[in-house]
C-alpha cells in the first residue's frame, strides 16, 4: 500500500486509496465448488454498469452523478486506486468503451470522453453525442453496450409502471453510430431493460426486461428477450410474459402479435446486467454461458432474487437456468448486497458491481 500511496502522490490523481481490509463481508455468499468471491474495491458509492478498457481499467457508471475509473495497478486482484471522472450528470448509469473513448448514457443523452486512458488525471471536456431521449426519470437510466456492428445500444424505458404512450421511443431498446447519426429504434415492447449483451458464436442479442409491478407475487415473470433482429415486438404493455394479457391493455392486442421470452425469471427478482462468458479461466461447462445479475425485488411481500444465476445456452439457445451467488439476502428477510451488472476481466476472473454496498466484487476459479 505504501508503494502505492507513493505512486498516486507523485501522479497527482484526485483518488481514493481502496482499503486493505473491506467492510464488506462476504462470508455468507455461496458459490459453486471451485469458486471463490473477494472484494474489488468497496470506493464506488451506487456502482452500476461496468466497462473495460484495453490497459484494464475499469470504468464504473452510477445514479448518482458520477463515474469512476477503477485500476489494479500490480494485477494482484484488488484495486488500487479509484478516480473520479467526472460528476454531477444525469444518473450517468451507462458506461461503453470504444476505440480508447468512455461513452456515457445519462437520462436524456449520451456524451464521451475521448482517450479516456491518457487523460485519467485530467478528464477532458464530454462531448455530448446524442441528446435526443426523453428527460423523464422514471426508468430513465440506460445501459449501454457497442455491438458486434459497431454501434451504440441503450433502452428507453417506459415512464411509468404500466401505461401506453403516444411516443414510440418509449419501452424500446434503441441504436446509433458512435458519432449520433442513424437514430433508430431497434426493439419494442421492452419495459424496461438494465443489461443486454451478443451471443459469442451467433452474435445475435440477448437482453433483461424488468416485469411490471403490482400485478401479484408472482405475475409477471421477468424476461430474457431474444432480439436476432431489428423490428421486433416483446409485448409490453399489451402482454407479459409471452402469455398473459395486461388487465388494463390486453384487450387492444393479443398475446400472439407479439414475440414472447427467450427465457423467465421468476417474478420481481430484477434481472439486470449479463454477460456471455468467454474466458479461460472457468471450467469449459461455463464457456459461452449467460452470468446474469439480480438486482432482487422491491415490493415483494417474501423478496428474492439479490444473486447471480447462470443461463445455460445450447445451440444458441437457453435450456436451463441456476443459482451461481447467492448470500445478499438473509433468511430473515435482510439485504447486504444488490448485483446490478457483470463485467468480464482479462485473465477471466468475473466482476459483479453493487449499487447498495458501493463495491464491485471479484470472482475467480482455483479449485
Amino acid at each position: 500500500m505504501k508503494f502505492f500511496s507513493m505512486l498516486i502522490l507523485m501522479l497527482g490523481f484526485a483518488i481514493s486509496a481502496c482499503a486493505e481490509k473491506s467492510t464488506v463481508g462476504l462470508e455468507k455468499i455461496k458459490l459453486p465448488p471451485g469458486f471463490h468471491i473477494s472484494v474489488y474495491t468497496d470506493q464506488t458509492p451506487n456502482a452500476r454498469t461496468m466497462a473495460l478498457g484495453e490497459d484494464g481499467t475499469v470504468y464504473v457508471g452510477s445514479m448518482q452523478g458520477k463515474v469512476y475509473a477503477v485500476r489494479d495497478f500490480n494485477r494482484d486482484g484488488k484495486a488500487d486506486s479509484v478516480t473520479t471522472l467526472v460528476s454531477g450528470l444525469n444518473s450517468p448509469n451507462g458506461v461503453a468503451m470504444l476505440k480508447g473513448d468512455l461513452y456515457i448514457a445519462e437520462v436524456n443523452r449520451i456524451i464521451k470522453l475521448e482517450d479516456i486512458a491518457a487523460h485519467l488525471t485530467n478528464p477532458p471536456k464530454p462531448l455530448v453525442v446524442f441528446d435526443g431521449f426523453p428527460t423523464d426519470q422514471h426508468h430513465g437510466w440506460k445501459y449501454l453496450r457497442v455491438g458486434p456492428d459497431g454501434k451504440l445500444y441503450a433502452g428507453v424505458g417506459a415512464p411509468c409502471n404500466s401505461c401506453l404512450s403516444d411516443k414510440e421511443i418509449y419501452a424500446s431498446l434503441t441504436r446509433l453510430d458512435p458519432d449520433g447519426k442513424n437514430f433508430e429504434i431497434f426493439a419494442r415492447g421492452i419495459r424496461n431493460t438494465v443489461g443486454f449483451d451478443w451471443h459469442p458464436q451467433t452474435k445475435e442479442l440477448f437482453l433483461t426486461d424488468n416485469g411490471q409491478d403490482r400485478l401479484g407475487d408472482d405475475v409477471p415473470p421477468e424476461e430474457l428477450n431474444h432480439a436476432p433482429k431489428s423490428g421486433l415486438h416483446f409485448g409490453y404493455p399489451y402482454c407479459h410474459g409471452g402469455d398473459i394479457p395486461d388487465p388494463n391493455f390486453g384487450k387492444l392486442k393479443p398475446c400472439s402479435e407479439f414475440t414472447p421470452p427467450a427465457w423467465k425469471f421468476p417474478a420481481h427478482v430484477a434481472p439486470l446486467g449479463l454477460r456471455f462468458y468467454q474466458g479461460g479461466q472457468f471450467p469449459p461447462a461455463y464457456q459461452g454461458q449467460l452470468f446474469v445479475a439480480q438486482h432482487g425485488s422491491w415490493n415483494r411481500s417474501i423478496p428474492q432474487g439479490y444473486r447471480v444465476v447462470l443461463v445455460k445456452f445450447k445451440d444458441g439457445k437457453p435450456i436451463a437456468d441456476e443459482i451461481f451467488a447467492e448470500g445478499w439476502l438473509q433468511a430473515n428477510g435482510a439485504v447486504s448486497g444488490r448485483p446490478v451488472d457483470i463485467l468480464e476481466l482479462a485473465d477471466g476472473s468475473l466482476l459483479v458491481s453493487d449499487d447498495q454496498q458501493g463495491a464491485i466484487y471479484r470472482i475467480t476459479y482455483q479449485p
